[in-house]
């Protein structure tokens, strides 16, 4: 999709994502775009990761490099990662489509969940780790690779957003260390909505906005999406409860043997 494109469908993409709580996008990125990132990726996993610290990069077996499961604040990391999120990238475009008002870019994230030994990403809404007044942001996943459902689609429960934050708990999982406690009540399991894919699809929601993903059971088959993540311009974020969270959970972490 161009960002003529993207500007001649703001308002249906704007009035489905107030509805919803998220946009689907197929073909977002191109063929050519995506091929760049997944080169750009490689380069990154071969010449930054080993600079990173160990709270920026998770593995399901933190000592199988193969089993990489996360690496965070990459457009921070890299120019390339880094002209994704800029003001007049794509990205940036839809955000500010979708949320209505001026936005910044907060990370760019990728996930992976390893064939065989990924454990499902619990029900959540990430404006739970966000700490925001208002919490008014949006998460973007890209995908940059064919996604089955047995690869572990991301599902929705379509309008959840209107709802406010639910209550949220441990859930055992690394990467997603918070989960609804009271998921599955009728509401969330009538507006359940799964999203196979292709690459370069994307689905962009809202912080409010209950997802989840289940474990990748192919066998063999990868399952690799870019996360960027922005927040609108005019919230304010709760530092002293932010800083306070990411130490009780890199504490946690530690003492699993987790990093």
């Amino acid at each position: 999709m161009t960002s003529n494109e993207l500007s001649q469908n703001s308002r249906e993409l704007q009035e489905e994502f107030d509805r919803d709580g998220y946009v689907s996008i197929p073909e977002f990125f191109d063929a050519a775009e995506i091929e760049a990132i997944r080169e750009n990726k490689e380069r990154f996993i071969r010449d930054i990761v080993p600079t990173m610290s160990e709270t920026e990069v998770y593995y399901d077996d933190k000592d199988d490099p193969n089993t990489l499961k996360q690496l965070q604040n990459m457009g921070k990391r890299d120019p390339f990662f880094g002209s994704l999120l800029e003001p007049e990238s794509k990205l940036s475009s839809l955000a500010e489509i979708c949320l209505a008002e001026a936005v910044e870019p907060k990370n760019l994230q990728y996930f992976n969940k390893s064939p065989r030994i990924s454990t499902p990403t619990p029900p959540h809404q990430d404006g739970y780790y966000f700490h925001l007044t208002p919490n008014l942001a949006i998460t973007m996943w890209i995908a940059l690779e064919g996604v089955a459902p047995e690869q572990g689609c991301v599902n929705y429960v379509r309008g959840s957003h209107q709802y406010g934050m639910r209550a949220h708990g441990k859930s055992g999982t690394l990467g997603f260390s918070q989960g609804i406690l009271d998921f599955g009540i009728p509401n969330d399991l009538d507006n359940r909505e799964s999203y196979p894919c292709k690459a370069g699809h994307i689905i962009a929601h809202h912080s409010l906005t209950i997802h989840w993903a289940d474990a990748n059971t192919s066998g063999d088959k990868s399952r690799q999406a870019l996360g960027a993540v922005y927040f609108a311009k005019r919230c304010k974020i709760d530092e002293r409860a932010k800083a306070a969270y990411q130490a009780r959970l890199d504490a946690k972490l530690k003492s699993a043997g987790k990093i």
